[in-house]
């Protein structure tokens, strides 16, 4: 028996119906394979080579920090912009010397998001605290060390 195809998952997840508010039929299952297969692996890898899963959680290869920047609680809207100046000339002088490589505004215009390329946390909170808005205590930092996504190398055959 062959394994069905994306067409044949993708026409079996458009006649379910259940799907998210303005996510249509192809969305849902693209989302689902990815979802499953991501799981999947993950368990796989966990059960088949529990030491490398074991190793993988303890010390996976970080390539990137995210950084997650929100306005202190109390600090006032002209606190802060009294900073921003300052704080966007160093922003775009840390981004033309390769040390942020993405960012983002919050969702919910409280701050921003920020990609900075260090091989770990205590090199992204050493950047950030040099900054004029961290300098005057007016936003809270949250760092996520993030890397590749482990489980695919079991896609590659080189676990």
């Amino acid at each position: 028996m062959s394994s069905p195809s994306i067409r044949d998952i993708l026409a079996v997840s458009k006649n379910k119906g259940a799907a998210m508010i303005g996510e249509t039929g192809p969305m849902k299952a693209i989302r689902n394979i990815a979802l499953g297969l991501t799981l999947t692996l993950t368990g796989a890898s966990c059960m088949t080579h529990p030491s490398l899963a074991q190793a993988q959680a303890v010390s996976p290869t970080t390539t990137a920090v995210m950084v997650i920047i929100t306005v202190k609680a109390g600090a006032t809207r002209e606190q802060v912009m009294a900073v921003m100046p300052a704080e966007i000339r160093q922003t775009v002088q840390l981004y033309l010397n390769g040390k942020i490589r993405e960012w983002y505004l919050r969702g919910d215009g409280r701050g921003v998001v920020l990609l900075l390329d260090t091989r770990d946390v205590a090199e992204a909170q050493a950047i950030m605290e040099g900054l004029p808005l961290a300098k005057q205590n007016l936003m809270d930092h949250e760092y996520i060390a993030v890397g590749p996504l482990l489980p695919l190398r079991l896609l590659m055959g080189n676990p």
